[in-house]
């Protein structure tokens, strides 16, 4: 069995987390303007993530990067609300439980941190990934929130952390 760890992201973790992110968005087609691919903070995730209310988590597998996820407050939206953001886990480790270890810590941060609701962006190609949101109680929304830049996603959840 292979072991991973989740800990909060170090600014050496940049380059190889920007490598994983890209490779993941190519892989479901999200190489395009208006997704994270061409993102500034995706070059600079450990910068992006150093305010109040935020932080961001990377998982190392056997000792490298194999992905990561973080909360941050949802721009131009109430500021009770938070984004779970740039969620992406290498495909040769996915089926691991790392999606669902990474939410869980995620959304125990939003809580803790005093958001009352979390929102999310993705694609309807990332089926496995949406399965794993729904699990977690996030529901569809009918249009998107908040200025994320990200008009290239066209599914957004939403969930009450109260629940």
């Amino acid at each position: 069995m292979k072991n991973y760890l989740i800990r909060k992201i170090k600014a050496e973790d940049n380059a190889a987390l920007a490598k994983i992110i890209r490779k993941v968005l190519t892989e479901f087609g999200g190489n395009r303007p208006g997704t994270a691919y061409y993102d500034y903070d995706t070059d600079h995730m450990y910068e992006a993530y150093q305010g109040t209310g935020e932080v961001y988590y990377v998982v190392e597998l056997n000792g490298k990067l194999a992905g990561g996820s973080g909360i941050k407050q949802l721009a131009g939206e109430d500021k009770a609300i938070c984004e779970l953001q740039k969620l992406y886990i290498l495909e040769e480790t996915r089926g691991l439980g790392i999606g669902k270890a990474l939410v869980d810590k995620c959304i125990q941060f939003a809580k803790d941190a005093g958001y009352q609701k979390c929102y999310l962006e993705t694609f309807p190609n990332m089926t496995a990934a949406i399965n794993l949101y729904k699990n977690f109680n996030f529901k569809n929304l009918n249009t998107p929130l908040g200025n994320t830049g990200h008009g290239g996603c066209d599914v957004w959840l939403m969930r009450d952390l109260a629940d």
